[in-house]
């Protein structure tokens, strides 16, 4: 009995977890799916009628704008945190004096929560609390920076709080990734006279790939399911100009008691994060397969 048990116990250690992550995820994911070809409302339904919810949330103009902002806000998100951690973790790989400064400014926002952040830069970008009234204070009285209440611009305070909150863990790490390149190639290419910048672009960087793409995933899934950043900035606002498909979904199950649509956006939002996630798990197997 005690040889069985000893044989056995790692797996019944990790059994609770299993069926936890059976039930609570992947058995809500599927009961998600099945409540999107319903006709639920403000309580489910389990009657099947087809492919009703994903037409009304094709034909809705909120979710056009929702989804058009994720394509927006993702993009400048991934593409600015991405640029300006590389160029940051490219400055501090020079050891310069001031790293020590820079790497804690830059990661210090890591340390905040999303609901933070949106707090903090909601103040900031108040016309009549931050930057603008601290102009017009210096004596500007023609300034004007009121993207957080322009429907049209208010989307680009998202990034701009995202990017803050995002560039320092990627400064981090590249950063990583720059110091655990041989150091033996980079004296060798100095040794033969290649320019600095060649070396960055021609050995250090295209070495990094792997890292590149992490990034890239990680920053990707922060995109797709921001939700409390856009809260706690804009409210979705004004109107549902700043929308994403999170807030989206959360508006149809809880403000407007359409669980059925919630649940046909949250299959939407899996598409796009299954459409990320797998090609990328795909290279990793190929890559340890080979």
């Amino acid at each position: 009995m005690s040889e069985w048990f000893e044989k056995h116990l790692p797996k019944l250690v990790l059994a609770p977890s299993f069926v936890a992550i059976i039930i609570f995820v992947y058995g809500f994911i599927g009961w998600t799916a099945w409540v999107s070809f319903t006709k639920s409302k403000l309580l489910p339904k389990y009657d099947i009628v087809g492919m009703i919810q994903y037409e009304r949330l094709f034909e809705s103009p909120r979710w056009d704008v929702a989804f058009s902002n994720l394509f927006i806000f993702g993009f400048l998100f991934i593409f600015i945190s991405m640029l300006l951690g590389l160029l940051l973790a490219i400055l501090l790989d020079q050891k310069i004096r001031a790293e020590g400064v820079i790497r804690t400014i830059y990661l210090y926002p890591m340390a905040l929560s999303l609901i933070v952040t949106g707090t903090a830069w909601k103040w900031i970008l108040n016309p009549g609390l931050g930057i603008e009234a601290m102009v017009k204070g210096w004596g500007w009285e023609s300034f004007s920076f009121n993207w957080l209440v322009d429907p049209k611009m208010a989307i680009y305070t998202v990034v701009l709080a995202g990017v803050w909150q995002a560039s320092g863990f990627v400064m981090a790490l590249f950063l990583a990734g720059l110091r655990s390149v041989d150091q033996e190639i980079i004296k060798a290419a100095q040794v033969d006279g290649i320019p600095t910048w060649r070396i960055y672009s021609s050995i250090i960087l295209p070495s990094m790939a792997a890292i590149f793409l992490s990034a890239f995933i990680v920053l990707a899934h922060l995109a797709i399911k921001s939700f409390d950043l856009v809260i706690a900035l804009t409210g979705g606002g004004p109107g549902y100009a700043t929308d994403l498909p999170a807030t989206y979904m959360y508006t149809m199950a809880f403000s407007r008691g359409n669980i059925g649509q919630a649940a046909s956006s949250a299959m939407v939002m899996m598409a796009v994060v299954f459409a990320i996630v797998v090609p990328y798990l795909y290279s990793e197997l190929r890559a340890k397969n080979d």
